[in-house]
């Protein structure tokens, strides 16, 4: 009997150009013509009820007197709709409009179509090229880069997924200017948990800043470079980060700061709470838990808190959801390792706790959890 051994080398190159501007759909247009689109025939755009009516009509009817073969899909906005069902929908919609190995998906919105229509482009014929063009200020500091994509389970969220990056991401700041209030305070919350694991220097502008984009006056000036600013830095801290971990081996946790009590919270709400609200409770649940171990003084724990109150975000654990119910669902987080709960922990403001074994997350104990929630709650 004979063996056969084959040696297979990976030689992709996943790197990705984040291009940030206002009104970048002349340029995704140029790009396409140019080598963004060399061996793409075919485009598919993304994007949920909300954005179609907003951009989507408006990229489309443009791609199309560009001379571009191009569909327009659409799923009703909101969490609600990132689950596998949306992700047939779409895919037996391109596969019946005759999409092949040479199309492209343009994911146009926020997190929850860049997360959809990313997952689309991971697995459509074994995998075809995206495009992320972010029109929200949590899409662009979190979903827009990175490669992750996923949808939501009854059981959990984000656990049903593939780690698949872009060609390039646009992230369009005059689209953050029709975003309702309650939108960007949503949106906020990524950024200000950017700013609470790697820079304080950041966290401080917002701190000093953030208001100026909870207003209806208009898009001003200022308003302009705090926007960009922001997106930089968003951008500047979770690439420092992909780069090292892009599979999420060890560092990558760091970027689930807030995110182990914020996505229980969100999923028990049954996605009537934004995905940002969620995550400032988790981050107020995090900076408290990090006080009880010593990690963040009590001064530094009431800024982060203070902060995100600033920004117009509750970071109180809602009352109908009960401490054992919210215990139970942390379970389902993907950072569980052989049946214990593990938490990702700041270290003061600006830097994350690395512990000896050179992990980013630590074990707690089931009863100690529930101990610190409940004290929380008393507060």
């Amino acid at each position: 009997m004979s063996k056969f051994y084959v040696e297979l080398k990976r030689v992709v190159d996943d790197s990705y150009d984040i291009e940030i501007g206002y009104n970048l759909f002349n340029t995704l247009i140029r790009e396409l013509k140019g080598n963004l689109g060399q061996g793409i025939s075919r485009y598919a755009i993304i994007t949920d009820s909300v954005v179609k009516e907003l951009y989507g009509d408006k990229l489309y009817e443009l791609m199309l007197k560009e001379g571009f073969d191009v569909d327009l899909l659409s799923f009703p906005a909101g969490e609600t709709s990132k689950v596998r069902h949306t992700k047939e929908i779409l895919e037996d919609t391109m596969l019946e409009k005759g999409h092949k190995r040479d199309s492209c998906i343009i994911a146009l919105g926020g997190g929850v179509v860049t997360d959809l229509a990313g997952f689309v482009a991971g697995t459509f014929g074994r995998g075809i090229p995206f495009i992320n063009y972010s029109t929200t200020i949590l899409g662009a500091a979190d979903a827009s880069v990175g490669g992750k994509t996923a949808v939501d389970t009854e059981l959990a969220t984000n656990l049903i997924g593939l780690i698949y990056q872009p060609k390039k991401v646009y992230i369009d700041l005059a689209t953050w200017g029709t975003l309702p209030i309650k939108q960007v305070s949503n949106g906020l919350a990524e950024t200000i948990k950017h700013a609470c694991m790697a820079d304080i220097v950041f966290f401080e502008f917002l701190e000093e800043h953030i208001a100026q984009l909870l207003t209806n006056e208009g898009v001003t000036e200022k308003q302009k470079e705090v926007c960009t600013h922001i997106a930089e830095m968003n951008c500047k801290i979770k690439y420092e980060v992909v780069k090292l971990d892009e599979r999420e081996a060890n560092l990558r946790q760091i970027l689930n700061l807030g995110h182990t009590v914020g996505r229980a919270i969100e999923t028990l709400s049954d996605y009537t709470l934004l995905h940002g609200e969620a995550v400032a409770i988790g981050m107020a649940s995090q900076v408290r838990i990090g006080q009880k171990l010593g990690y963040i003084s009590e001064k530094e724990a009431d800024r982060v808190i203070a902060l995100y109150e600033k920004t117009g975000l509750s970071t109180h654990i809602p009352a109908h959801i009960t401490t054992q119910e919210l215990v139970s669902k942390l379970y389902t987080d993907k950072k569980v390792r052989k049946g214990k709960i593990r938490f990702v922990f700041q270290e003061g403001i600006g830097k994350i706790k690395q512990y000896d074994d050179e992990n980013y997350s630590i074990a707690l104990e089931e009863t100690f959890i529930s101990e610190a929630i409940e004290e929380m709650r008393n507060k």
